[in-house]
């Protein structure tokens, strides 16, 4: 047999190593994945089972359900005022969005509640949730309640949060889901936006495409 002329076993595994290869990489990507849930890509709500009933507490200590806000459409962002930089920005966004839109259509933009609803109810009081809501806009209004009434708002709207342990007991953050859920008057999910994604102009032209 000539010297230089591979073996049959070499030239399988030389023409099987790309696939190998490929499948491993496959199989990593999978395994990532599932270490936590992925955000949904926005779109499209309709029809789908977010949301449901809750009962909270207002940033003025007032007992809410879902309920309390029936006959409205509702903006609804899930985060904690102690949030480094996520939360912050996308507060923001729906400040500066929410602005555009009553500029623009100030009628229709009454019939909107914006919500800022805490995954961090141990340290987000209806005080914290104050001062933190009206640094963005004066009708941002933000939901606390125990952890057990959070934590069932948190499963209704399917939304992610995971404590991260901080260097001392009281630093600790939170790994969420970010989003912006539009809902309408009867409480029915209509569209969401990923906060990332999300631009002050493009929750404006959402409220714009439904509400007016």
């Amino acid at each position: 047999m000539n010297s230089q002329q591979a073996t049959p076993g070499r030239s399988r595994l030389s023409r099987s190593l790309p696939l190998i290869l490929l499948a491993l990489a496959a199989a990593a990507a999978a395994a990532l994945l599932l270490l936590r849930p992925a955000p949904a890509p926005q779109g499209n709500l309709t029809g789908s089972s977010v949301g449901g009933p809750f009962t909270l507490t207002d940033e003025t200590g007032r007992p809410v359900t879902s309920e309390s806000f029936a006959g409205k459409w509702r903006l609804m962002y899930f985060g904690f005022t102690y949030c480094p930089d996520i939360c912050p920005t996308d507060t923001a966004k729906l400040a500066a969005g929410l602005k555009l839109f009553e500029a623009k259509h100030p009628e229709q933009a009454a019939s909107l509640q914006p919500l800022f609803l805490t995954v961090d109810p141990q340290r987000d009081t209806p005080a914290a949730l104050a001062e933190f809501t009206n640094s963005f806009h004066p009708r941002l209004l933000g939901l606390t309640g125990t952890r057990e009434q959070v934590d069932a708002a948190l499963k209704a709207f399917r939304v992610y949060a995971s404590k991260v342990p901080g260097t001392t007991a009281d630093s600790y953050t939170y790994d969420h889901l970010a989003v912006f859920y539009l809902m309408d008057p009867d409480g029915r999910p209509v569209q969401f936006l990923a906060g990332p994604t999300a631009t002050p102009e493009s929750i404006a032209d959402m409220l714009e495409r439904f509400l007016v």
